[in-house]
């Protein structure tokens, strides 16, 4: 199952075929996310008005976009299609 393969590592140091460590995607994740995250506080901000409500709107996004990337970016590492 391609679940599997994405999160069940063949090699010990979960390094996938470019050389991109499971972590390295975790980290990227994380400095992305908490750029997008204060736009979408910023936004939610403005068409709110209340910024209990904008960071509230703000947390959520925050991990849910975070776990969305993480998997994203793995299955793209996966691809074989526009690399040489």
């Amino acid at each position: 199952m391609i679940l599997d393969h994405l999160f069940i590592p063949t090699k010990k140091n979960t390094q996938d075929t470019n050389g991109d460590r499971l972590s390295r995607s975790f980290l990227k994740s994380l400095s992305w996310r908490v750029i997008g995250t204060l736009d979408t506080i910023i936004i939610s901000y403005f068409i709110t008005g209340e910024l209990s409500f904008a960071l509230s709107i703000g947390g959520i996004e925050l991990v849910t976009k975070m776990l969305l990337y993480v998997v994203h970016e793995r299955v793209w590492n996966n691809v074989k299609w526009g690399r040489k």
